[in-house]
């Protein structure tokens, strides 16, 4: 299969498993309306998507470093949108959490082996990567209109609707599939030829993720109900600037890639982040339709750094690339999850704008740890032809 059809299929694929990361938040304003939750109980949904998906995160990126599973990705996929097609039909608050955490679930198995096979696709390329993970982004911002064109018609009760992106992305996983298995006998390992770990500077980009997830996860989740306080319009206005937020996620990705190919990742995360300071207090204090361009300059400057740092990770981690792909794709966006509760616990005992304001500081903070990130030298990946899925490593093989 040759290597751009391949990154398409898996960027399409990608934006089928990420619609399912954009629909928790997206869920929310219904879940509020129809069931009367609190800020804190309907943050608590966002946190069991996250939760059990920031534990399985690592495991599944260890066990794809050590083994190739390509079947993760139709299983994954499907299983991603199964708990939140579900998640609507009961009216159990215990029931919905069970849901949404199979769906967490879902997502945390696709991100290690899809990053692993995209990473052998692109051939290390900036750009190609960038492709993949615009799929990502573009399913998180179709994630709001499909899920508001879905229950606010009928009621949460039509939520297997949204099973539907699940079976096309298990689907089109397939031709992937194939070609990884008829290329299996002349595959290479993943594991670059060579290069050492860099464990500390891992660690402190893990840092810098962290930061980026919280502020995301925390605005993707209160967002919508942040937008109908500070623009009249109700559930459309919100539903608008949780679009917004998502689209600028496309722009942003895309440019970073660019940048990239200029200056060095390092720099251009810095000045990201730096960025983004300023758009983000834009948000939580200007009011009226100027909240719309500062949620989509927001937006980019997040997104700017995210598939520069998938690849950071991968050349940070030379020798363990599932892993490095598991956190940065998946366990540092669930960490994100995990502060959503405190956000919606603040907000129901101060108000909204008070429990965003704290998030203006962590990309101050993502932009200092930045400032101590080498750029790393790594050898450049060979580009196949074929896309091809690495062999079990052999028995007394170290990885």
């Amino acid at each position: 299969m040759a290597r751009n059809k391949s990154i398409i299929l898996l960027s399409v694929g990608h934006a089928c498993v990420d619609v399912y990361q954009g629909s928790v938040a997206a869920l929310v304003p219904f879940f509020v309306a129809e069931r009367a939750y609190g800020y804190a109980a309907a943050s608590g949904i966002v946190l069991a998507a996250s939760l059990l998906s920031s534990v399985a995160q690592p495991l599944f990126g260890a066990l794809t470093d050590r083994w190739a599973m390509p079947w993760l990705l139709p299983v994954s996929t499907f299983l991603g949108g199964l708990g939140i097609a579900l998640s609507g039909i009961s009216g159990s608050y215990a029931l919905t959490l069970v849901f949404v955490a199979i769906s967490g679930i879902g997502v945390a198995a696709y991100h290690p082996e899809s990053a692993r096979i995209a990473r052998i696709a692109s051939g290390g390329s900036n750009t190609a990567m960038g492709w993949f993970s615009l799929g990502g982004n573009l399913g998180f911002a179709v994630a709001p209109l499909m899920v508001t064109a879905v229950v606010a018609t009928g009621g949460l009760r039509l939520s297997p609707l949204l099973v539907v992106p699940a079976l096309a992305g298990s689907a089109l996983c397939l031709p992937v599939l194939r070609a990884l298995h008829r290329g299996a006998r002349t595959a290479a390992s993943t594991k670059d030829s060579a290069g050492t770990d860099d464990k500390v500077s891992f660690g402190k980009l893990s840092v810098v993720v962290v930061c980026r997830s919280i502020v995301f996860v925390g605005l993707g989740t209160f967002i919508s109900l942040y937008a109908q306080q500070r623009v009249s319009g109700g559930v459309a206005a919100g539903s608008a600037a949780l679009f917004l937020l998502y689209l600028g996620g496309a722009v942003g990705t895309i440019l970073g890639s660019r940048l990239a190919d200029r200056w060095d990742r390092v720099a251009v995360v810095r000045w990201s982040y730096l960025g983004t300071l300023g758009a983000l207090a834009g948000v939580v204090f200007v009011p009226g339709p100027l909240f719309y361009v500062f949620v989509l300059l927001t937006s980019a400057g997040l997104y700017v750094p995210f598939s520069l740092q998938v690849t950071l990770a991968q050349d940070y981690l030379p020798t363990r690339v599932g892993t490095a792909s598991g956190v940065t794709l998946g366990l540092t966006v669930s960490i994100g999850g995990l502060a959503s509760p405190l956000i919606g616990t603040l907000a129901d005992h101060t108000s909204l704008r008070t429990a965003l304001v704290p998030l203006i500081v962590l990309p101050a903070l993502a932009w200092l740890v930045a400032r101590t990130l080498p750029e790393p030298v790594v050898a450049p990946l060979s580009t196949p032809q074929i896309l091809v899925l690495p062999r079990s490593p052999a028995p007394g093989d170290p990885r």
